[in-house]
């Protein structure tokens, strides 16, 4: 299961494919995907109406990237008293992460930003964190693809990173006894809301533990023949076929079967100098009346897309642990939680379900949802991946079973 957003909406016009079914024919932006289309499901017809203004005005793209996994609405707060919901990958990391070494596994291919204020009012914590493993806890993802391969694989060349795992694991467990030795001091002279804020670290503490124990077994920790990524690159494109790579290595080792990947922030500025493009993405989608800009950001979203389906077919060309292409055994919806980044609008937005679910998705199609919440989606999603007892999730008024 993977998660993957993208900033600032879609141009309408070339995103929506022409007919619906299986003898569709894909728009402008999805063209990079033509020889992928037996593995795709594009879906209209999904809402985010949580990131819609309501009584809170502006601030769309920070409620876009925190409802977008959430179904929530966020609190409007740019102080720590941030609030939003339980992201739909972590329930399936709660109930079935114990399964790899890795509950899950959370991406970016921008900054990191956890405290201030972004987008009118709003923390910046909603717009750069996809995973929420509680309503008031973001999950913080790691744009360094060096130090994400080094978590996975460990440090060092081929051959050298199971020593560097025995090395890390003894040093974590001596830094473990003085945090824990550290904290039964603290308890005594806490008041009820500092313990429950220490609860929530002692909940990571006890993770780290996990993580610890599972590396216990250092033969069974994979060490691919591949080069330790030297760090972040400098261009967008590159940063996220690193990224893309990482999960391809990390499902097919089975290190983890749930990810999330952010490829920019709701709301990000970013131009695209190799395309000709100075101007910011986020600047060009208000600008949409001048076909000029309409264009630069018609091309943005199609090398997004270029760089996705290079990703897809490494997944379809991928054997899997059991025997199968790696395509087949997984669900990736790739989308936003914007439709119209110059209307700002949340209805109808974006989604493309990639894979074949273990034999439990029927892509290769283009459906229509008619309107109903994102969240009905998740908790099909969650039902086929094998998460039990979820009937209702986020602003969930059912289930999407065509998938």
């Amino acid at each position: 299961m993977a998660y993957f957003i993208h900033p600032n909406g879609v141009v309408q016009d070339y995103w929506f494919p022409k007919v619906s079914g299986d003898n569709f024919e894909f728009n402008r932006t999805m063209k990079p995907l033509e020889d992928l289309r037996e593995h795709v499901q594009v879906i209209t017809g999904l809402d985010q109406l949580n990131a819609t203004p309501g009584n809170d005005g502006g601030g769309d793209h920070a409620r876009a990237g925190a409802t977008y996994l959430t179904g929530m609405r966020a609190k409007k707060t740019g102080g720590k008293d941030i609030r939003c919901g339980i992201s739909v990958d972590q329930v399936a990391a709660q109930q079935l992460g114990h399964l790899t070494r890795f509950p899950s596994l959370e991406l970016t291919c921008d900054a990191i930003r956890n405290t201030g204020s972004c987008d009118t009012g709003y923390a910046c914590a909603y717009q750069y964190n996809m995973s929420w493993s509680s309503p008031m806890t973001p999950v913080t993802p790691e744009p360094n693809p060096r130090l994400v391969f080094e978590r996975l694989f460990g440090i060092g060349n081929h051959g050298e990173r199971k020593r560097s795992f025995e090395i890390r694991r003894e040093r974590q467990k001596s830094i473990l006894d003085f945090v824990m030795e550290d904290t039964r001091s603290l308890i005594r002279d806490m008041g009820h809301e500092d313990q429950l804020k220490l609860d929530e670290y002692l909940t990571n503490v006890r993770e780290i533990e996990r993580r610890i124990s599972d590396t216990e077994q250092i033969a069974k920790i994979h060490d691919p023949k591949v080069p330790t990524p030297a760090g972040i690159p400098d261009e967008i494109g590159e940063h996220m076929d690193l990224m893309y790579d990482l999960l391809v290595l990390a499902f097919q080792t089975d290190q983890t079967r749930i990810a999330t990947l952010l490829l920019a922030y709701d709301g990000s500025n970013l131009p695209y100098p190799q395309l000709g493009i100075s101007e910011g993405h986020h600047w060009l989608t208000h600008n949409l009346r001048v076909p000029e800009y309409k264009e630069k950001v018609g091309k943005i979203e199609v090398y997004w897309m270029e760089h996705f389906a290079k990703f897809i077919r490494k997944m379809r060309d991928t054997q899997d642990v059991d025997g199968s292409r790696l395509i087949d055994n997984v669900a990736m919806l790739y989308g936003s939680a914007i439709s119209d980044g110059n209307r700002h609008k949340h209805d109808n937005c974006p989604a493309i379900l990639v894979g074949g679910g273990g034999g439990m998705l029927q892509p290769g199609r283009v459906t229509d949802a008619g309107g109903i919440p994102m969240s009905n989606l998740y908790v099909s999603l969650l039902e086929k991946f094998g998460v039990q007892g979820v009937n209702q999730f986020g602003d969930s008024t059912g289930s999407y079973n065509d998938i």
